[in-house]
């Protein structure tokens, strides 16, 4: 998926579009919240499943950049029954790899903030740099101690996986 959007912000989108289309009662289990909502958005025919060209039709409409392959790719992945056609629960599933891709993706834009000139690592200097830079002061000793903590093979350093062991 290209400029994948998050579940939130694929929420906050279509909270404002559901205000102009009518959203009526449908044959799916009522769960409440904007998940269920945002679900019915997506089902422009109403049957209570999303087809790959509702789910293509609906990212693009929000500003989402999803051709039809991908879509096809994304109901395929989380299809349960096999009838080509995401459900609700299917639709909640794919909502949360996407979330779980724009965590991940997050992640690894925080650790270059953090990490040496493109080293890979958190080096106790470096650290020392972003929380000053973040207006808190912290010797490299103090630093060094705080990658201690995480530091689960002691090597001094965090590599990508103690630094995301660490923020989970």
């Amino acid at each position: 998926m290209k400029n994948s959007l998050s579940p939130k912000s694929t929420l906050e989108r279509l909270r404002r579009k559901l205000s102009s289309k009518r959203v009526d009662e449908r044959d799916i289990p009522t769960y409440g919240g904007d998940l269920e909502s945002v679900f019915r958005y997506f089902d422009e025919n109403g049957d209570g499943k999303i087809s790959a060209a509702e789910l293509e039709s609906c990212v693009k409409a929000i500003g989402g950049d999803f051709t039809s392959d991908e879509a096809k790719r994304a109901v395929e992945s989380t299809d349960s029954d096999g009838d080509g056609l995401l459900g609700f629960n299917d639709f909640v599933k794919l909502m949360e790899v996407s979330g779980e891709e724009e965590k991940n993706n997050d992640l690894k834009e925080a650790f270059k903030m953090y990490e040496m000139d493109g080293s890979g690592i958190i080096t106790p200097k470096s650290l020392k740099r972003m929380l000053t830079r973040l207006g808190e002061s912290k010797t490299t000793e103090e630093c060094r101690t705080m990658i201690r903590l995480f530091d689960l093979n002691g090597d001094g350093v965090l590599s990508f996986d103690e630094f995301s062991a660490m923020m989970v």
